[in-house]
């Protein structure tokens, strides 16, 4: 009896100091996220209040009756006139109850109705991006891998790396001569056709959407999925080389399993870092797209706020970028964890 209330007391100062030391590494994760966070945003607002011109050039450069008096009316309106630092101050303070400020176009509309507008837009066509260079890239790489110095491995790394090495708005123009304009197969601008689509029933709506997404999201894809594969080829060249798989195939697995179970799942954990860290990547690069393709969506809404110095709308962007960043990192600590059952348990490997 005495031994059993010893044994329990142990159990629950384990379970203490085991629940104590999650509750610090929480703590410790969210510190560093947030502080990371900060330093983002300082730096990305420092460096844009450094660029030259003001949000009000646009208006008072060209104006022959705009006074001295009206520029400075105009600065303290926009709330330019304070040091940098409490300008800074005061757009935290608004972020802090998720207020993003008030747009510096003359609309004055909220920044965030103006980006929560165009960010399903270009969230879909990223997920579609991302699932396309998924399905394409990971089987390319592995297959490029185990037939390794194959004719079908010299072409395709001459096709990954000119696809890799090719200008997006290039491609992105080429695509649209090719397909929209001498075939005639695939439009090449906005998300629906102009004329009669509100006639459309549903089912020829959302043909008419997906025809109209199927260049861009090509686009969107082309880099990620030429990167994705030459980084799986290199890890599962990597992982078939090691004395596992070696043992694996002497004990006369099928070489399917070989590859799929043991050696792909191992070569993962460096394609997961890849692919958590190109989610912001995707959306920063919505903006040559959708520019191009002129769908209406956050990478379309920040070059315009670039080109108006719209301060507000490109920190209000910034933020969703950095937030995806940040996100993308814990994606990829998720991944490890998933694809390594030593991460889950815990245990330190050796390098």
């Amino acid at each position: 009896m005495q031994d059993w209330k010893i044994l329990s007391r142990i159990t629950f100062s384990s379970t203490i100091i085991l629940n104590m030391s999650m509750f610090l590494y929480l703590i410790k994760k969210i510190f560093t996220l947030g502080s990371t966070f900060l330093g983002i945003t300082l730096i990305s607002f420092m460096v844009m209040h450094l660029a030259p011109g003001e949000p009000m050039s646009l208006q008072t450069d060209f104006n022959p009756k705009m006074t001295p008096e009206m520029r400075e009316r105009l600065r303290a309106q926009y709330g330019l006139d304070r040091p940098l630092h409490i300008q800074y101050l005061q757009w935290l303070k608004g972020l802090a109850v998720l207020d993003l400020g008030l747009s510096f176009s003359p609309d004055r509309r909220p920044v965030w109705d103006k980006i929560k507008e165009r960010l399903p837009v270009t969230l879909l066509i990223n997920i579609l991006a991302i699932g396309l260079i998924l399905v394409i890239a990971v089987p390319l790489g592995v297959a490029a891998a185990v037939h390794h110095n194959s004719i079908f491995d010299q072409i395709t790394t001459v096709l990954v790396f000119v696809a890799y090495a090719a200008p997006a708005f290039w491609v992105a123009l080429l695509l649209m001569l090719y397909f929209g304009i001498y075939l005639g197969w695939l439009p090449i601008s906005g998300l629906h056709s102009l004329m009669g689509y509100t006639q459309m029933s549903g089912w020829e709506k959302l043909l008419d959407w997906c025809r109209h997404l199927i260049l861009p999201v090509l686009v969107s894809a082309l880099g990620g999925l030429a990167g994705l594969s030459r980084y799986t080829r290199s890890s599962m060249l990597e992982v078939l080389r090691q004395d596992y798989i070696t043992t694996a195939r002497a004990k006369g697995l099928p070489e399917k399993k070989v590859i799929y179970k043991h050696a792909l799942r191992n070569a993962l954990l460096p394609i997961i870092t890849i692919l958590g860290l190109s989610i912001p990547g995707l959306i920063g690069g919505s903006v040559i797209f959708e520019s191009i393709f002129a769908i209406p969506g956050v990478g379309q809404l920040m070059w315009t706020g670039v080109m108006a110095r719209d301060y507000p709308l490109l920190m209000g962007n910034l933020v969703i970028v950095s937030v995806l960043t940040l996100l993308g990192n814990q994606l990829a600590d998720i991944g490890y964890a998933l694809a390594d059952p030593r991460i889950r348990a815990g245990v330190k490997t050796k390098d």
